[in-house]
């Protein structure tokens, strides 16, 4: 049985993209410079602002998540200011890398991946460095699936100068993460995960407390320069050229979240996320986070599957596509995005997939037990609507 070309994806980025988003891309490129780009710009604006949940402005770039994790790097710091890292998993590496890249001093909060760190242990941290400039973090950690306790961590520096840098990737726009409301002083997106589109835009925003500190930082930057950055706002145009189609489908994607809400959005992420969560455990299965998030489940892999194999049966027979592990975790883990383009029924195709593969492979799962727990949980949901 093969896919005859017809392929699911679910990973946890790139994820499914809206055929309304793709065909508002494939219109006639228009210049950047002409009055008509400049009013697609300050919709974008506004529309980022209403995703984001803050007054403040949100700065894209043509780079994928990691340019604005390293645009929120060189925004802030100079050359040897020690900041906090939580580091738990593939995506908290890469916050002390670019720290270390750039000469910072990191203190790093070392987690097992699958842990999700406590806010007492980053009180206890920042006691010890109360001369930290910032907490590094994921509200989402992409590579375990653990969600982290932002909100509660952001309460730990109200009253301090530290900084509390979140990386949203896969949070923004799939559960709720208001910026101003928490007090998060950076908040940085990608395109190709939480805001369901194509690879190729990254997103920061900086409170007026990240702004102030800003003014003081000394360490390089060109295309990342949010103050050349701001300087061209103001005449609603960019410093360099921007990535024109992405943005047009940005705008239609910000467009669709204004008609639906972040509310809807919020509840769909939720329920879909709950619902392969109990089919997981209705196949015996075990989940791998301590706390899991909103935007993708994470499956530990049974004892004797080879998930290689097994996830390129799923993909190039049946065209499925799941993602397995990355790096301590490859062969451990099997990866099922809530992100992007996708409903309920979407859901229990992934679902079924998983119970047909498992037993091919010599698992020993119900078949049916997953789907069926799928439809009674979305069912609740539905009747709660």
């Amino acid at each position: 049985m093969d896919f005859l070309g017809k392929r699911y994806l679910f990973t946890p980025g790139p994820v499914p993209v809206s055929p309304r988003v793709l065909l508002t891309q494939a219109q006639p490129i228009t210049h950047h410079r002409l009055p008509e780009f400049s009013e697609i710009l300050r919709e974008i604006r506004e529309g980022l602002k209403y995703l984001f949940q803050t007054k403040e402005e949100v700065y894209f770039f043509a780079s994928s998540g990691t340019g604005a994790m390293e645009a929120a790097i060189v925004n802030l710091f100079s050359p040897g200011d020690k900041v906090i890292v939580v580091e738990a998993g593939k995506f908290g590496e890469r916050w002390r890398e670019l720290a270390e890249t750039y000469r910072l001093h990191p203190v790093v909060i070392s987690l097992d991946w699958g842990r999700a760190v406590k806010p007492e242990m980053v009180e206890e941290v920042l006691r010890l460095n109360p001369d930290a400039k910032a907490i590094l973090i994921q509200a989402c950690e992409t590579s375990t699936g653990v969600k982290h306790p932002v909100e509660e961590i952001a309460k730990l520096l109200r009253d301090k100068e530290t900084l509390l840098v979140v990386d949203a990737i896969t949070a923004l726009g799939v559960y709720p993460l208001p910026m101003d409301e928490w007090g998060l002083d950076v908040v940085i997106a990608g395109s190709q995960k939480g805001l369901s589109l194509p690879p190729g835009l990254s997103f920061v925003a900086f409170s007026q407390k990240a702004k102030k500190v800003s003014q003081s930082a000394t360490l390089p930057r060109y295309y990342f320069n949010l103050q050349k950055e701001a300087k061209a706002y103001q005449k609603d145009t960019t410093a360099y050229t921007p990535a024109v189609s992405l943005l047009l489908g940005l705008r239609e994607m910000l467009r669709r979240i204004r008609e639906l809400g972040l509310d809807f959005l919020h509840r769909h992420s939720e329920a879909l996320s709950l619902a392969c969560r109990e089919a997981v455990l209705a196949l015996g299965l075990e989940l791998f986070p301590e706390i899991p998030s909103q935007s993708l489940t994470v499956i530990k892999a049974p004892s004797g599957l080879n998930t290689g194999e097994f996830l390129r049966h799923l993909r190039d027979r049946w065209g499925i596509v799941f993602a397995g592990g990355q790096d301590q975790l490859k062969g451990r883990i099997i990866r099922i995005t809530h992100m992007g383009d996708q409903t309920a029924f979407d859901l229990m195709i992934a679902i079924s997939s998983l119970e047909l593969g498992l037993k091919l492979f010599g698992v020993d799962v119900p078949l049916g037990a997953g789907v069926k727990r799928v439809e009674e949980v979305i069912f609740d949901y539905l009747k709660e609507r």
